[in-house]
């Protein structure tokens, strides 16, 4: 039986596949035995510095077996984890730590230039993410239960607002069980973690999945396709999940054939679009014996719907598949009502997985989870009669760059404080790339000039890079709708146009 809570696994995990590697960080290899112990060092660390439980921790740090010691040491030491995106700005995260009000945040030494520590200043406690993490004696550590907190993840919402996601250990442990059953990852399996540790995917179908089946984690911190291809061959990498968009620049690596991908056997994507074409070429040039594609969102413990592995090509790539297991999902009318098979409407979601609530935002969470218990995702979908899910739309205009979620009322919020700027709308268009990228539109204010390459780079300074427009379009005026709600999908027509 699969342990309840995510430190009883990190236990558990050390017992069961003791001499196993569990992380492999450049020159250093961990076995899963040795994991554990780091652990339990980690959380007498976060003791030591007066965490209690129910208490948040964030760590802000690319991937790196200081992130994964760090994380679990402050998950088994009671608090709730709340990772922080590496290419925040400084406000971004100070936002998040203020909201969370974590006890103390593990910082990562300067990393591609982002000087972490220098962005808080001296407004937040800082750990420095280092081998230092498990510098501790090990202490009796409190009793977590199933039911508690794990972690608080943030994602920003319509408002432009993050808002903090409260899931538990069970959650977390049933459904990435469910998806490593799913997925079929197994013992021995070596796993190429490139997505960010701080996203669900990175984080919980990364790490927890590895501590559940016994697999090797590899954290990559940054995608690089050579670099990358160099390691499937270098460490025998059979597991590589990530957006369409990373296999995608390995398939166009001209020299590609010269590296050995031999031992690639799974792989795992979603997030946006995936071409037939991709799912084939996946299969018979990177040699992937399972490609399976899903749909989630952090409000539902990261999972939603999963393709299974006897699924064709078509499926695969035109569906994320079925709900997974003792979860439903439905898609409906705006009264709440299900919408007949084929039919578009608002994907919405019953089970387990459904988050406990936004932290401390009874409104957004009654907002969101209805009073039948329904998550209302916000994405816009169809069911065939096989209970296969097509994503068709987002209701609430999020569009995704190269894997990551971009929320435009987020991004207008920043772009309306340049001195030039009365408004601004941002709308997701395709982009060969990254799948997707940011158009801006905006207006200037009475009297003033906007120079577009001027706002890009006031974006670059206040924001991640993958919410920064690439182009601007300054209009007269926006388009509105009789209530004054600007119409999205007119300016996204004009930004397609010619």
């Amino acid at each position: 039986m699969t342990a309840p809570t995510i430190p009883a696994l990190v236990r558990e995990a050390g017992a069961s596949f003791a001499d196993a590697e569990a992380v492999v960080d450049g020159e250093r290899r961990v076995s899963f035995a040795e994991l554990a112990e780091m652990v339990q060092r980690s959380a007498a660390g976060c003791i030591a510095r007066g965490v209690q439980p129910g208490d948040r921790v964030a760590v802000w740090g690319p991937n790196s077996l200081e992130w994964v010691v760090a994380a679990l040491g402050a998950v088994s030491a009671g608090a709730a984890l709340v990772p922080l995106n590496t290419r925040f700005k400084g406000d971004e995260a100070a936002y998040i730590l203020e909201k969370s009000r974590a006890v103390f945040t593990f910082v990562a030494p300067p990393f591609l230039g982002n000087d972490y520590a220098a962005m808080l200043g001296d407004r937040f406690e800082r750990v420095l993410l280092d081998e230092s993490v498990w510098a501790h004696d090990p202490v009796e550590l409190p009793t977590v239960s199933p039911d508690d907190i794990g972690d608080v993840i943030f994602t920003s919402g319509t408002t432009g607002r993050p808002k903090g996601v409260m899931t538990t250990h069970s959650q977390t442990v049933r459904v990435f069980e469910t998806w490593s059953d799913v997925v079929g990852l197994r013992a021995g399996d070596r796993y190429l973690v490139v997505n960010p540790f701080f996203h669900t995917f990175g984080y919980k179908a990364g790490i927890i999945a590895c501590l559940l089946r016994g697999a090797t984690i590899v954290p990559q911190p940054v995608f690089d396709v050579p670099t990358t291809l160099d390691l499937i061959g270098r460490e025998r990498i059979s597991v590589v999940p990530g957006p369409p968009t990373l296999y995608q620049s390995i398939l166009d690596l001209p020299d590609r054939t010269s590296y050995d991908l031999s031992s690639l056997r799974l792989a795992v994507t979603g997030a946006a679009v995936v071409p037939v074409a991709l799912v084939e070429r996946m299969r018979s040039e990177l040699a992937f014996g399972t490609v399976l594609t899903a749909y989630g969102l952090t409000e539902a413990t990261g999972t939603v719907t999963m393709c299974r592995q006897d699924d064709d090509p078509v499926t695969i790539a035109t569906t994320s598949g079925r709900a997974i297991p003792d979860t439903e999902v439905r898609v409906v009318d705006p009264a709440n009502a299900a919408v007949p098979t084929g039919e578009p409407g608002e994907v919405v979601v019953r089970g387990y997985n459904v988050m406990r609530g936004y932290f401390e935002d009874a409104e957004a969470t009654a907002q969101t989870v209805d009073s039948d218990g329904w998550l209302h995702t916000g994405d816009i979908g169809v069911l065939d009669e096989r209970g296969n899910l097509r994503i068709t739309d987002r209701l609430k205009d999020m569009y995704v760059v190269g894997g990551f979620n971009a929320y435009p009322a987020e991004i207008e919020q920043v772009l309306a404080t340049h001195p030039a700027v009365a408004e601004a709308a941002v709308v997701g268009v395709p982009d060969e790339r990254m799948g997707e990228v940011g158009k801006a539109f905006l207006v200037a204010r009475p009297g003033a000039q906007i120079d577009a390459d001027d706002v890009i780079a006031f974006a670059r300074e206040r924001m991640a890079n993958y919410k920064v427009p690439r182009s601007i379009e300054i209009i007269d005026v926006l388009p509105r709708n009789a209530s004054g709600k600007v119409l999205k999908f007119e300016l996204r027509d004009k930004a397609l146009t010619p």
